[in-house]
């Protein structure tokens, strides 16, 4: 924790193991993204929700969790993190046990909406805390490691869970599990976790928090429909509307007195190289995940279940990957080379999958590891470059402000990526084919399957070359885009050192 004297006090056993403490909540969050993924046939044999209903109940949650991540960081700032954390986390277990005993689809909704609002002051929170308890860079550095780590582990093992807790107990269970965790961190936090927040905050500014939200639920929105829907008017209006209000927001941070994201975290060494280079980094992420998943299941026609399972494989590597960049960064290896060799290894993954055929289980896996272990070496690095060049104070702010920017790219990559896979798709797939199997590859293997004999299996053949040869072109794409930010990462990160870009700590300690 910070000292009077400003100096970097390096952190002990009770900092390590209030870590641990503050990786649950992490782990939780970032579960609840995909923990829908099984669940939701069982939800629907008992609620019966409309396709429009069904359609909120899986993303109201991502959805209020980044138009609220800004809010939730600036507020944490003001009130402290650990109260803001705290508050989270009560109402985290309370949404999650309305969910899971929820007896109508309006209520599972607003359970998940409530579900995004805590998950929203939980993300920020905790890594505000973790830049308070670990002042030393390679402390920080190594805590945050483990922090992205949990964090990708978390989005893997969500569907995963999910699949296992719906096969043995009923749908609600994929929500109680938050429970214990949820109870350990009220019960231990109080003890472990520090106080922390920005002793002059000044006022809050409230007309940020409607123009934040209105930014960014828009362009967000936009975004995820469009892969799968394509470019209708009404998605491009949804960006249109939300950049305008963005450029708003950015307009009322820089002339308000009390702005929520301040425009000097900006100023901060490495800062601004951070914040882009981790949007990137999601975007590669992210836009890979929209292929692989389909890949898995309806091109090599695994189960769900299977598929998922298929899928942690590739998180052993994915596990290493961060430590090994921490270290190489901590024994001198410059991070602009690091980062680098990430992007590097991340495209060098895309291309792997653009060789992939029909039956590549095991080349579509191995490229799903060398990908995400490229993403994860950034990823980790620009989080930590990020939150040392952020003033101790503002770490809400900073947070929050590098998590919506990952919103933001992965939304990004799963529409630009995904809009080059559907093109290329919709282009190879035989003229003659009936229209439902032109839009999707689900929609094509659902004709197929009720086609007499040859017919269907030759429509079911076409649609997954099809699809294949749109996930090449996409991962072409996909391994340009990540060349060319290696290249600019060695350009914007050079000459930046682990202490060069270190915000000075306050002058007495933050409580």
């Amino acid at each position: 924790m910070t000292n009077p004297t400003g100096t970097n006090s390096r952190a002990g056993r009770r900092e390590w193991t209030a870590l641990g403490v503050l990786m649950l909540p992490l782990l939780l969050v970032s579960m609840d993204v995909s923990v829908l993924y099984f669940a939701i046939p069982a939800i629907s044999a008992d609620l019966r929700p409309s396709g429009t209903q069904q359609l909120w109940i899986f993303d109201i949650y991502a959805f209020v969790l980044a138009g609220l991540l800004m809010t939730m960081g600036s507020l944490g700032d003001r009130i402290g993190r650990r109260r803001l954390l705290l508050i989270g986390a009560t109402a985290f277990g309370a949404a999650s046990l309305v969910a899971a005993y929820a007896n109508s689809a309006e209520t599972l909704i607003a359970a998940r909406a409530v579900l995004g609002i805590g998950g929203a002051t939980l993300m920020p929170s905790t890594m505000a805390l973790i830049r308070t308890m670990f002042t030393d860079p390679a402390q920080r550095a190594r805590a945050i490691g483990m922090w992205s780590g949990v964090m990708t582990a978390g989005i893997a093992l969500g569907s995963v869970m999910s699949g296992v807790l719906v096969q043995y107990f009923w749908w609600g269970s994929v929500f109680l599990v938050n429970l214990p965790a949820m109870a350990l961190l009220l019960l231990l936090g109080p003890f472990l976790l520090p106080e922390s927040k920005n002793p002059e905050p000044g006022r809050f500014d409230r007309l940020s928090v409607p123009l934040s939200m209105a930014a960014v639920l828009p362009v967000v929105y936009g975004l995820k429909e469009i892969p799968s829907e394509g470019w209708h008017p009404q998605y491009v209006v949804s960006i249109t509307v939300g950049l305008l209000f963005a450029a708003l927001f950015v307009h009322r941070q820089r002339t308000s007195a009390s702005p929520m994201i301040s425009p000097a975290l900006f100023r901060g060494r490495g800062f601004a190289p951070a914040v882009v280079l981790n949007l990137i980094s999601s975007f590669g992420m992210m836009g890979s995940a929209f292929f692989t998943t389909q890949y898995l299941q309806s091109v090599l026609d695994k189960s769900a279940m299977e598929a998922a399972l298929w899928a942690l494989l590739p998180s052993v590597p994915i596990g290493m990957a961060a430590p090994m960049a921490t270290a190489l960064v901590q024994k001198g290896v410059g991070r602009a080379y690091v980062v680098t060799a990430g992007f590097a290894i991340g495209a060098a993954g895309y291309a792997m999958l653009s060789l992939a055929g029909t039956d590549s289980l095991w080349l579509v896996l191995a490229a799903c590891g060398v990908l995400a272990s490229g993403i994860v070496m950034v990823v980790s690095q620009m989080t930590d470059l990020a939150m040392g060049a952020a003033p101790a104070e503002r770490a809400g702010a900073a947070s929050s402000l590098l998590e919506t920017g990952a919103e933001f790219g992965g939304a990004l990559g799963m529409a630009v990526l995904g809009s080059i896979g559907t093109a290329v798709y919709r282009h190879d797939i035989p003229a003659t084919a009936p229209a439902a199997a032109r839009e999707t590859l689900g929609g094509a293997l659902a004709v197929a399957g009720r086609l007499p004999g040859r017919a269907g299996d030759a429509l079911a053949t076409a649609a997954r070359e099809a699809f294949t040869s749109g996930m090449h072109a996409a991962a072409i794409a996909g391994a340009v885009l990540l060349g060319l930010a290696a290249v600019g990462a060695a350009v914007s990160l050079r000459g930046i050192h682990v202490r060069d870009a270190e915000a000075p700590e306050p002058e007495e300690a933050l409580v």
